[in-house]
Formats: C-alpha cells, structure tokens, sequence
C-alpha cells in the first residue's frame, strides 16, 4: 500500500490520542472544581448547622425566662393583690431585670426583652425632631441643640403618651447591658472567607452631598450608638457638628456646632468616640505643652457642654486614638509616647475618669489605634513600629503579639465574628489585613488597592465594617470608597464608588438604613444609599 494512503490513519489516531487527553485534562479540572465546592458546601452546612444550634438556645431560653416570669407574676398577684391582678408597668420590668442580671454572665440566650435597639432608635428621633428643627427655625443652627435635654427629660413625653414612660425609662436603665449582649452574638464568618471566586455587588443611587460647615478638612466621622438619626463630624478648625439624618438618609440637616479646641494649645480633636449611651462625646489632644488631654462634650448640657479632664497620663506627642471598650463603660487611649491608658469612670463621682497605663514598653513607637476585642477583655493596640499588641486585662499581660513589615495605621475588631479583626498597614495594594485572633501570627486574608494620586499611605483614612461584618469599605488618596467582600478570594476591591472630588477619609457603614456615609477632603459629607 502507498503510504502516502497511510497518513490519514496515523494522523488520525494522533488526533483522537489529543482529544482524548484534552477530554481528560478537563474531567480533572471539573473534578477539582467540583472538589472545592463540594468542600464549600460543607462548610456552609456546618455554618448554618452551628447558627441553628444557637439559635434554638437562644429560643429555649427566652421561653424558660417567659416561664419564670408568668410564675413569679403569679405569685406576686396571689400574695400582694387580692384581686389576683399582674401589674404589668411593675411586675414585668422589674423580673426582665432581675433575669437579665442573673444570667448577664452565663450564655448568649440571656432574655432579649429588654434587649429590642429598635426602642430607643424609633421614640428618641421623634422627639428630638419636634423640638430640634423648632429651636433651629427660631435661634440658628447653634441653638438647635439646646433642645437636646427635652429627649433625656422626658418633660413632653410625659405629656404626650404617659403609658410609654416606664418602657423608656427601663431601656435607658439596661442601655450598657444591651450593647453587651447584641455584640457578644457570635457568627462565625471565618469559614466564608476567600469562599467566593466572584464579588457579591452593592448597587448604590447617586451620591448626596451635603457642605460640612467645617472651614478646615474634616477630620473624623462616628455615628451615634444609641439615636440611629445622629451623627458628628470633627474638623481642623476644632469644631464638632453634630448631625440628624432626614428622609431615611436622602439628606442630612445641622444640629449644632461646638468649640472642641483645647484650652492652651488651641489643638483639634484627633480623635473622637461616642460615650455608650449615646448622650455625649469624648475627644482627644496632644500631651504637648501641658495642654488638656481629653475633653467630654455633653450634648444634654444647657450651659457648660465642654468639659477637659484634668488628669494627664500621656508624656508627649499627639494622642491618636480613644475608644470605648465593648465590656463596660470604660475607654481607652493611644499616643505617640508609645502608651495605651484605661480609663475607668470614679466610684460616685459624676464626669469623673481616673486613667491606669496599661503599658510604656510594649511598643517602641507612636501608638496609632486602639480598640477591644468583643469575647474577651483584650485591648488591641496598633503602632508605627509595625507591631499589633493584644493585653489582656485580666492577667495583666500581653496575649497577642505579632509584627508586619510596615507601619500599622489602625485596627478594628469584626462586629459579627468576635474571632476577626482588621489591621490597617502602610503596604501598597496590600493596605487591609485579616487575622483571626484565635490564630496568633496567621494571615488569612489582605485587600488593598493601586494609588492614582499619592504614594504616602495615610493614617487618615480609615476603614469600617459593614453591620454584618461582611464587607470594608475604605476610603483613599484618590476620590474613591473601596469596598472589599471577604467572601471574595481577590486582594482588590470588589468595587469602587466615585463618592468625592477629593480625598475621601472615610465611608462608616449605617447600622439601620441601606447608607453609606462618607467624609472629604472637598468638605463634604457624602450619603450614599444602597438600592
């Protein structure tokens, strides 16, 4: 046979061998495909499997706290009241408390009756709204908040409906305890982390922006733990704008403007917090000079409303950072003389704070954040000498230490996993950093993303969580709100909001409405809403 006849056949052969390796190639990659979601799936099982389980805890213990409570209002009634009648303004608030108590230090499926934050977000704006945008109709912006008192008074509520008065009165009395429990309710994200080849999109409407009022770049931006309606902005110009979001966050109107500036020094606040109860705002300085150190703003003040501590723990240099730890009404500061100091309110003695140096030494550089992890009485504390330093208050010691290669500008706990926390680093393209605490030294995740404008990282722009604790959102040198999805296995941003005509400092997360609020360097306050 001619063998020119014969070719076809081998090149035949030849082909159906590389299709047949090419057919192989892909069954393995489906395979491994596969694999991995079948992995996934488990995991979300497990995921979900543990969340009931918890969830039907928490569901047993509420009805055994019903249970309790129906007996000793039973026994109440049969002893105290010959008609056999409950009261319930006394009876039920009274057991709800002492069932909250019992039980503050046993599990998570303590009695949520008193726990409802939909309470004091819904009665308190009402109130505030009547009487804020009355008084600043009549007196100006700076006269609106002269008519903040009327909500901590309850003078025209007692007026308006009489019956609410006791439920009121019994949510401001448990407001810490509340904060406690709704943040020691733990999800375990870390299994959901780089689970995602894809990012879960966020569609936002066309910004909002409001002018600031600020003369100078703006500073910081905390909303309100308590009044879902307030927030505040602080600026280079030392003043503190306290704001009410108006039409679910389609605007935000000007409360009140108050002089922070500190007495000697006439220093800004570098860093403010909320007190936990909503009802005034603490602010740091410099230890520079002999200058005032921490000042409190009390919002429910007709005369006197900035008040300076006198104590002054710091030797030198800005102070960086204040926060209120999650376990109790105490706070917490960082500064650049490489100290973190506790500050725990004096027994009977009203705005009153006695400070304690947690510790000098354990830093060799300006610490730049502080913050407490939720399941435990550890402080985290974040510094330029590129260390995070976890001190457990109860042994008195460091717990966690660990060390990066470049600057560590903040660090900010997850409010869902109490495992998770967020370190903020001075590394391009790798500026946000994942670590489960649990995990030591472990990486498990970073985000980060390419400057246009600059190639400084700055300690100014601060990242937030989302309320699920399922997305960051940062800002940048460039005109931009960074949001990360940590379920997404990339290091880039899952998107990125054209939010400013200039540096944006940052983009804080609304607890109750779809609404991003953001801060510029083009003095403008940014409302974004989620569609």
């Amino acid at each position: 046979m001619n063998p020119t006849q014969k070719r076809p056949k081998v090149e035949t052969i030849e082909d159906d061998e590389e299709e047949s390796g090419e057919r192989e190639e892909a069954l393995v990659a489906l395979i491994e495909h596969r694999t991995k979601e079948v992995e996934h799936l488990k995991k979300r099982v497990s995921y979900y499997q543990s969340q009931l389980e918890e969830s039907v805890k928490r569901l047993q213990g509420l009805e055994s706290q019903l249970s309790r409570v129906r007996s000793q209002g039973k026994k109440i009634a049969s002893n105290g009241n010959g008609n056999g009648r409950v009261e319930p303004s006394s009876t039920v608030p009274s057991n709800v408390d002492e069932a909250s108590h019992s039980h503050s230090q046993r599990t998570s499926s303590r009695p949520q009756l008193v726990i409802p934050a939909a309470n004091p977000k819904i009665s308190q704006p009402v109130i505030l709204t009547e009487n804020a945008l009355k008084a600043s109709i009549g007196a100006g912006r700076g006269a609106a908040i002269s008519a903040l008192p009327a909500q901590s008074s309850r003078g025209d509520t007692s007026r308006q409906a009489p019956s609410a008065i006791p439920e009121i009165e019994e949510v401001e009395a448990h407001q810490r305890p509340k904060r406690k429990l709704e943040q020691k309710e733990h999800k375990d994200l870390v299994p959901l982390l780089r689970s995602s080849s894809t990012p879960h999109f966020i569609k936002f409407q066309p910004g909002c922006h409001v002018n600031s009022q600020h003369k100078r770049k703006l500073r910081s931006l905390v909303l309100n733990p308590v009044n879902d309606q307030l927030f505040v902005t602080s600026a280079l110009d030392g003043m503190v704008n306290l704001w009410q979001i108006q039409a679910r966050g389609s605007n935000a109107s000007l409360l009140s403007t108050m002089d922070a500036v500190s007495p000697k020094q006439r220093r800004w606040p570098e860093d403010i917090t909320w007190h936990p109860q909503g009802d005034s705002l603490f602010c740091v300085y410099t230890a520079d000079g002999g200058d005032s150190q921490i000042s409190m703003l009390n919002l429910n003040s007709r005369q006197k409303r900035v008040t300076f501590l006198e104590e002054k723990p710091h030797i030198k240099g800005i102070i960086n950072s204040i926060i209120f730890m999650p376990w109790g009404e105490c706070f917490a500061t960082g500064g650049s003389d490489h100290a973190v100091i506790l500050w725990a309110e004096k027994d009977g003695q009203e705005n009153s704070w006695k400070p304690k140096t947690l510790h000098r030494n354990l830093h060799s550089s300006a610490v730049m954040c502080v913050a407490g992890m939720y399941q435990k009485q550890i402080l985290l504390s974040a510094g330029s000498d590129k260390r995070i330093i976890g001190f457990d208050l109860l042994s008195g010691r460091a717990d966690y230490r660990h060390q990066i290669e470049s600057k560590c500008m903040s660090v900010l706990p997850n409010p869902s996993d109490l495992n998770l926390f967020m370190l903020q680093s001075a590394t391009p393209e790798k500026q946000l950093r994942l670590y489960d605490i649990r995990l030591r030294q472990t990486e498990i995740h970073s985000f980060g993303w390419k400057q246009e404008s600059s190639d400084s990282q700055s300690a100014l722009i601060n990242p937030a969580w989302s309320p699920d604790g399922l997305y960051i959102s940062s800002g940048s040198a460039d005109p931009m709100i960074h949001i990360f999805d940590i379920r997404y296995n990339g290091s880039k941003p899952s998107q990125s909001v054209k939010a400013h005509q200039k540096r944006v400092f940052k983009a804080a997360w609304h607890q109750s409405l779809p609404l991003l609020i953001s801060i510029s360097s083009d003095l403008q306050i940014g409302l974004h809403k989620r569609v």
